[in-house]
């Protein structure tokens, strides 16, 4: 060991406001910071957690309110310390935290301004207050004893027995500029509201199944199960247990659309509206969602395998192995377990493959065809490939015959768009594999998919075609033949 007894040094102490400026710039959304507040008091033993805000243009406030163990004034001082502890040092099993940073980066992330009021039992309340403005003034890492309206904070904090309210004002990064009166920017607020109110149904789902209840403005937040647990057709995989059970992997496969009511399906779409977005692994950390519908870098994000969604469950002593973030937004499994995560995961997308295109298997099966109308095909000049728009695709077909004199034109612009087509950096991503290859209106809303499709299907029943022949050729033209499950809704109009 280096004895560092005549060994010289010099103080290095970081330089107050910037070292908040950068605290600023780690990358928290407003729902992972206020997801990251509802942390502390969560493992302040919370039941209760109210969330509020007064907009009021460029002066908004927001704030966080729980009835926890709260703190006294020498805690207080201590949480609002910057790396307030040690990421290595041993925690309880139910501590949601980590590094000690959450509560001040979260609330530098959205302002310049924050206070914390906090009462613990048999104290009086007590505050705080962060002022980044104070803070470049000083060149000093203090604490300031100053929020306007104070008497109203003290007393919606004294109302509780114990608890803490965390109160963000100066919100430059989310009001700045606004005024109290301007409806647009109030609207867009209002939007933002409504963002962090399905984050945290989804990223704390399971405390809200287990009995703790989180208000924002005085309405209780629904929880969102990803998983969908209960519905009937679901499919749960038999659970995967690494680290002598610390681990714990299970993959659900949610049932087929044609099998969930409307409401149901809307309800599957989740926070970020879309099937797609939400499937793969779900990622906790003592019941905390931490990482919500990716795939981890094992695996593309593709449309067949929608239905298929995979819960990992970690204690919180395995953070450095996961590489779990500040933000407790991002996690990565160690090499150890890769395999075994692989084989859970394989398992599980492909019975979700299944699930999801059997109903079209069924009904190719059944209205079986041999022709098939392909939208682009390949071809051959001077000895090189290109590709060409069939003209015999029914879509298209349909256009040219009613085009007229348009005909020409049309004709003009489908070969400048077949003699463009960017084939080198299409090529090069897909070698690449820098994205994902999406399928064709994956992502986008289907009202395009559904109206062409029946209105086809009309075509076809009016030139004679009986309903299920009028059904086979559809199945049989491209895209539609990515979208089977949209068959069954044709009607003969």
């Amino acid at each position: 060991m280096i004895d560092y007894s005549n060994i010289q040094s010099t103080s290095a102490e970081p330089e107050a406001s910037s070292m908040i400026e950068t605290f600023r710039a780690i990358g928290y959304s407003i729902e992972t910071a206020i997801a990251d507040i509802i942390d502390n008091s969560i493992t302040a033993g919370a039941k209760n957690i109210w969330i509020d805000y007064n907009w009021k243009g460029s002066n908004t406030t927001l704030s966080i309110l729980d009835d926890g163990i709260g703190m006294n004034n020498e805690q207080l001082i201590q949480a609002m310390r910057p790396g307030s502890r040690n990421p290595l040092e041993e925690r309880s099993s139910n501590d949601l935290g980590r590094f000690g940073l959450g509560l001040k980066t979260a609330s530098f992330s959205q302002s310049r301004k924050f206070t914390v009021f906090s009462k613990a039992k048999d104290y009086n309340p007590v505050f705080w207050t962060w002022d980044l403005d104070y803070v470049n003034q000083e060149q000093a890492w203090k604490l300031i004893r100053h929020i306007p309206d104070e008497e109203n904070w003290t007393q919606k904090i004294d109302s509780l027995e114990t608890g803490t309210c965390v109160v963000w004002w100066d919100l430059d990064r989310l009001t700045k500029g606004t005024n109290e009166d301007n409806v647009e920017a109030k609207s867009k607020f209002l939007g933002i509201m409504d963002s962090v109110k399905s984050h945290l149904s989804m990223v704390f789902h399971r405390y809200i199944d287990e009995g703790i209840k989180i208000f924002f403005c005085d309405r209780e937040i629904k929880s969102w199960d990803p998983f969908m647990i209960g519905i009937d057709n679901l499919q749960s995989k038999p659970e995967t247990r690494l680290e002598s059970g610390l681990i714990r992997i299970k993959g659900f496969v949610l049932p087929h659309r044609s099998k969930l009511s409307a409401e149901q399906y809307n309800y599957g779409k989740g926070p970020k509206d879309s099937w797609t977005a939400h499937q793969g692994f779900y990622v906790y950390r003592n019941r905390r969602l931490l990482v919500a519908g990716d795939w981890l870098g094992l695996f593309k994000r593709e449309g067949h395998y929608d239905l298929c969604r995979i819960q990992i469950d970690l204690p919180n002593n395995f953070d450095e192995d996961w590489q779990i973030d500040i933000k407790k937004s991002i996690a990565r499994p160690p090499s150890i377990y890769r395999e075994q995560i692989l084989a859970v995961a394989k398992e599980a997308r492909n019975q979700a493959v299944e699930v999801y295109r059997h109903k079209g298997k069924v009904l190719k099966r059944k209205l079986a065809s041999d022709e098939y109308f392909p939208f682009w095909e390949e071809r051959a000049r001077h000895g090189k490939r290109f590709y060409k728009i069939n003209r015999k695709h029914p879509l298209l077909n349909e256009l040219l015959t009613k085009s007229g004199d348009l005909k020409k034109d049309i004709e003009k612009v489908i070969q400048f768009i077949e003699e463009t087509i960017p084939v080198p950096l299409i090529t090069l991503q897909e070698s690449e594999n820098e994205k994902p290859h999406g399928q064709p209106f994956e992502g986008i809303d289907h009202n395009a998919i559904k109206e062409t499709m029946q209105k086809l299907f009309n075509g076809f029943v009016t030139s004679g075609l009986s309903i299920e022949k009028a059904k086979a050729r559809i199945l049989n033209t491209e895209p539609y033949n990515f979208y089977p499950e949209y068959i069954e809704f044709l009607i003969n109009e």
